[in-house]
């Protein structure tokens, strides 16, 4: 999320940014692909932690002062990462700004 760049859009274009998340989540959960989604808290919600010599720290904010932010993510479990590269080209903020595509390397 690009705070700057979502306001230089029309409502259309949000409204169709909103839309487009409803129709991916159908898509993938059609499709079985979809494990979760989740949408999170602006950076201004953010606290950021650090212990250091037994004392905690915190600190309002995130811990990489940036204008753009992770505002969400989906997990879809995927038989390749073309297909995941395929997927996150549908998802409708694409078209405005960057998707990151990362493997899960663990899981608890």
């Amino acid at each position: 999320m690009n705070p700057t760049l979502w306001a230089t859009l029309t409502d259309d274009q949000k409204n169709g940014v909103y839309e487009g998340h409803g129709d991916f989540i159908k898509l993938v959960t059609g499709t079985g692909e979809m494990v979760e989604t989740k949408a999170l808290a602006e950076p201004s919600e953010t606290k950021t932690v650090r212990v250091k010599d037994g004392a905690t720290d915190v600190v309002d904010g995130a811990f990489v002062e940036s204008e753009a932010f992770l505002c969400g993510y989906y997990i879809v479990d995927v038989a390749t990462e073309a297909r995941a590269v395929e997927l996150a080209a549908m998802i409708p903020d694409a078209q405005y700004t960057a998707v990151e595509v990362r493997k899960i390397v663990h899981e608890g």
